[in-house]
């Protein structure tokens, strides 16, 4: 299921083919994860692997408990189960420590500053390295070549940026500290029909240097990008395998996100081997 692994947090993997992706140890290995909020149980045993180059995929239904998923990954909310990346158990730590051990959150709001400019909101982002060295070094010349909008607009306030350009900001500062994990949590959530083509473009580039997990309703995005995903039914994973299978799978597509996958999309997003899909409407989170 997944590609060949990174050899470390910096390297830059190329796109992955399907036999591939099936003989390499998953990047991230959730397992059993649950989520109890306010008496509410959310999540009732979640199994979830994130190939370790590319984009992986986290879909569902409106309220299947994706965010929640990604949330409880990154210790943002109370959870039991099993949260290991690269070898590194995270289920019990909180949230700043989850992150030191490399995992950039871009959420489903973007969280930009609108009030400070492109560079102060990547400023508040850098993240230095225990004990200091060269490898704390923010990695600005990384997100400056995959974003060079970012540095052409450094002065500018982000609150002024369209949603693609404001989606680059949110993906970069991901990128300034070498994660080994990109969350992107509804990139295009809200989005117009081009800027969501922009923000393919974004997500794209981000995967050439670190893996992405990408919960995303909009299927034909999904069906450009994403190597593997997993289903969330219910608060549990319902399906874990190869994206063009199962969006190739009509039956199977419409089972389990409640839409066909082959009809087409507004907005001009196509994939080369299969025709698009249409969006879905945005989760409505718990």
């Amino acid at each position: 299921m997944t590609s060949s692994p990174l050899s470390s947090p910096s390297s830059v993997p190329s796109s992955s083919s399907s036999s591939q992706s099936s003989a390499a140890e998953p990047l991230l290995s959730v397992r059993d994860l649950r989520v109890v909020i306010d008496g509410l149980h959310i999540l009732h045993g979640v199994d979830l692997d994130v190939a370790p180059a590319g984009v992986t995929a986290l879909l569902g239904r409106n309220g299947a408990g994706k965010t929640t998923t990604v949330k409880a990954v990154m210790g943002l909310v109370p959870r039991t189960g099993r949260i290991r990346l690269a070898g590194a158990e995270l289920s019990s730590l909180p949230a700043h420590l989850v992150v030191r051990h490399g995992i950039g959150y871009a959420p489903e709001d973007r969280g930009i500053f609108a009030g400070l400019t492109v560079a102060e909101n990547l400023r508040l982002a850098e993240r230095g390295a225990p004990g200091g060295g060269g490898a704390g070094e923010p990695d600005y010349a990384l997100v400056h070549e995959l974003f060079p909008e970012l540095k052409q607009r450094a002065g500018q306030l982000a609150g002024t940026l369209s949603g693609g350009q404001q989606q680059m900001v949110a993906i970069g500062r991901t990128l300034l500290n070498r994660n080994r994990l990109i969350i992107a949590d509804e990139p295009t959530k809200g989005l117009a029909p081009k800027i969501v083509a922009e923000v393919a473009e974004v997500l794209a580039r981000a995967a050439e240097a670190v893996p992405v997990l990408l919960v995303e309703q909009n299927l034909a995005l999904v069906r450009r990008l994403a190597g593997t995903c997993a289903v969330l039914v219910d608060g549990r994973t319902a399906h874990r395998g190869d994206t063009a299978e199962l969006l190739a799978d009509e039956e199977a597509a419409r089972r389990l996100l409640g839409v066909g996958s082959r009809h087409p999309l507004a907005g001009g997003l196509r994939s080369a081997a299969s025709p698009a899909a249409p969006a879905i409407t945005a989760e409505v989170k718990p």
